[in-house]
């Protein structure tokens, strides 16, 4: 009996433990399943909230909150500030390099390239580095690329020279005679020998009041050979000097002629000095005048007026 007794105990012991573990396993599943459940949750509410967060790169470059179209904007705009500073720097360049610069007339909308000559023109041969010179290889790509421009409504010329190489100085006056863009030339200071042929290169020539024209002959320096060829030969360049003048100016050749070879005013040279007025009594310049009458002029010529 004892043993029954004992069999039965244990019976009932299990029956309460298989059901009490079976109890505890249901709960550990339901709580596994709440778990599951709120994780799940939690991790919809992170993407949701990610959505609706700016991104941290646009933060980072301050563009928080801003449209494409406002960033591209604002690109666009540092971008033209960029390029505005670099055609400034360039400008500067080209005018301390070489003298030149774009005068732009918004109100007009005209843009007048203005080409300075200066010094002593350049030759064949480099002068020292303490002369202002004026180098033709500089100006004459310079008055093809006029020329070909679309852009360039005329071209102004600013000259103050004391002459220079004869081939040189006709190189350039025949580019700037044969320009098809509107040509005036100011006479500043002086232009003398062959800068005469300069000034009147142009359309239209001015000369300020107090600027001086030494009309001259031919020189030359170095070794001369004392032979009639020599003499032929200085007569030849000295002809296509004349012609070229006779042919932009009111001159007449006899009286230019009788200029170069006066011999009362220069104490040491033969020639003749003409200051402002007399330059434009003689036919050789146009009119007296400044920048002013200048631009005006030139604005006249191209159509901007």
């Amino acid at each position: 009996m004892g043993y029954d007794k004992s069999e039965q105990y244990n019976s009932n012991t299990n029956s309460k433990f298989n059901k009490n573990f079976n109890n505890y396993n249901e709960i550990d599943l339901q709580n596994n399943i709440n778990n599951n459940s709120d994780s799940d949750a939690n991790i919809q509410e992170d993407i949701e909230d990610n959505d609706k967060k700016p991104d941290e790169g646009d933060e980072s470059n301050g563009h928080k909150g801003s449209s494409p179209d406002s960033v591209d904007n604002n690109d666009r705009k540092i971008e033209k500030e960029r390029e505005q500073k670099e055609k400034e720097e360039l400008d500067d360049d080209k005018i301390r390099e070489y003298g030149q610069t774009t005068l732009v007339n918004e109100k007009r909308k005209s843009k007048i390239h203005l080409l300075s000559i200066i010094g002593e023109i350049e030759g064949h041969e480099c002068l020292p580095q303490h002369n202002k010179t004026t180098k033709y290889e500089h100006v004459l790509p310079q008055l093809a690329a006029i020329e070909d421009s679309e852009d360039i409504d005329g071209l102004l010329i600013l000259i103050n020279t004391v002459g220079g190489d004869v081939e040189a100085g006709l190189a350039i006056a025949e580019m700037i005679a044969s320009l098809s863009k509107p040509t005036v030339s100011l006479v500043l200071g002086g232009s003398h020998s062959i800068g005469v042929p300069l000034a009147v290169s142009s359309d239209y020539s001015y000369v300020v009041p107090t600027a001086t024209m030494i009309i001259h002959p031919v020189r030359m320096n170095g070794t001369i050979i004392g032979v009639s060829q020599t003499f032929e030969y200085f007569e030849k360049i000295q002809d296509r000097i004349l012609s070229f003048i006779v042919n932009h100016s009111k001159i007449d050749r006899e009286t230019l002629k009788g200029l170069m070879l006066n011999t009362s005013q220069l104490a040491k040279d033969v020639g003749s000095i003409l200051v402002g007025k007399e330059a434009v009594e003689k036919g050789i310049i146009d009119e007296v005048g400044g920048i002013k009458e200048a631009l005006n002029k030139l604005y006249e010529l191209s159509g901007r007026s």
